[in-house]
């Protein structure tokens, strides 16, 4: 009984197998282009197969009447973008109709499969100049997000039909019309305590701003570049470097009782003698802390409103340690023994120390921007 069922279940499979690979699946279905490429791969490893046979020719008319009815309807209807799909169709039909071409024994059952070349060049053309139109419309209107919009449609076009007159310079004009124009003040240190540089902070934000990638419609700018190319700006980014400290020291000592036992620690008559060595160790250790805060500020130049207004903080702790002992120094391990050969050195210069702080801040303000114009 169990053997006749698994015999049922298998031929089951294979009918249902032959039945995809032949196309009589989606023929049935109604995906009548599926049907068409099934039958078509089927007879070219099998050009006798009765089942592909029956289906093919079939569905291949379906498909092409089906094609045929959705651009008729197009072309009656009120849709603005109807020619693509006119395209659309219009390029399945050829599409179908290769399919069957580079098969000899389907063409035995679907001779000479229609091409519509031409009607999918001048559609092409037709649907560019709806694109063409559109991005014009959207364009006059005259603000950022219409001008998104005209690009893309320009941008469109221009996919479809790239020798269309002028749409380069449309394309051009669309883009610089939908730019955000931020304006880049360098950043400011008020200081009478230091003589500090933000040179390698400056040097860091320049480059990623040069190089920003997040937002296609976002271009930043140093004021020195927005007056040499006369930039209408519609933003204003401060950076201000406030509240910070460098050099703030702190040492500290710890004291440790060492001790070991087995040690030699002399000689007899009869033979070495072993006992505990001690010692007192000292560890140092000197931190010399800088930290501060940047404050930034992004203003829209049209209202004068301030859009954000943060402070992100900073911390570089340089760290010295040394040693001492006192006693025996057979009580030291070599890693302790090793410290004790250290001096203590001299911390960095204050303007190093200011730019160690200013790295993490730096991270935080680059997420900053990302985080605040993947919006525009």
């Amino acid at each position: 009984m169990k053997t006749t069922s698994r015999l049922r279940y298998f031929i089951y499979l294979s009918i249902l197998f032959v039945g995809c690979t032949t196309g009589k699946n989606a023929l049935q279905k109604g995906d009548y282009d599926a049907a068409v490429s099934k039958a078509v791969d089927r007879l070219r490893s099998s050009p006798q197969n009765k089942e592909a046979m029956d289906v093919l020719p079939q569905a291949f008319d379906l498909a092409i009447k089906t094609h045929l009815r959705k651009i008729d309807e197009a072309k009656v209807s009120a849709d603005a973008l109807k020619w693509e799909t006119i395209l659309y169709n219009y390029q399945r039909i050829n599409q179908l109709s290769d399919e069957v071409n580079s098969c000899p024994s389907c063409l035995n059952l679907v001779p000479n499969p229609p091409k519509y070349v031409k009607a999918a060049e001048d559609a092409k053309y037709q649907a560019a100049e709806a694109r063409y139109l559109l991005g014009e419309r959207a364009l006059r209107e005259n603000n950022r997000q219409s001008a998104k919009t005209a690009y893309n449609h320009f941008l469109k076009a221009e996919s479809l039909y790239p020798s269309l007159k002028g749409i380069k310079d449309k394309i051009e004009d669309a883009y610089w019309a939908a730019v955000l124009k931020v304006v880049v003040q360098p950043a400011i240190i008020n200081s009478n305590m230091y003589k500090l540089s933000n040179d390698y902070f400056q040097q860091q934000v320049n480059n990623y701003l040069a190089n920003y990638r997040g937002n296609t419609f976002v271009r930043f700018y140093s004021e020195a570049e927005a007056n040499k190319q006369k930039i209408r700006a519609d933003q204003l980014l401060e950076l201000h470097f406030d509240d910070f400290v460098v050099g703030q020291t702190y040492v500290k000592e710890r004291v440790e009782k060492l001790k070991r036992d087995s040690v030699e620690i002399g000689e007899s008559r009869r033979g070495k003698i072993y006992g505990t060595v001690t010692a007192t160790y000292s560890i140092f250790e000197k931190q010399v802390s800088s930290s501060g805060l940047l404050n930034y500020t992004m203003v829209d130049l049209n209202t004068n409103k301030v859009l954000r207004n943060q402070k992100l903080a900073g911390t570089y702790v340089w760290v010295d340690s040394w040693a001492s002992f006192k006693g025996d120094e057979r009580a030291l391990d070599k890693q302790q023994y090793a410290l004790t050969r250290k001096r203590e050195m001299l911390p960095p210069p204050p303007a190093n120390l200011f730019v160690e702080f200013t790295k993490p801040i730096y991270t935080q303000l680059v997420d900053q921007i990302n985080s605040f114009y993947s919006r525009y």
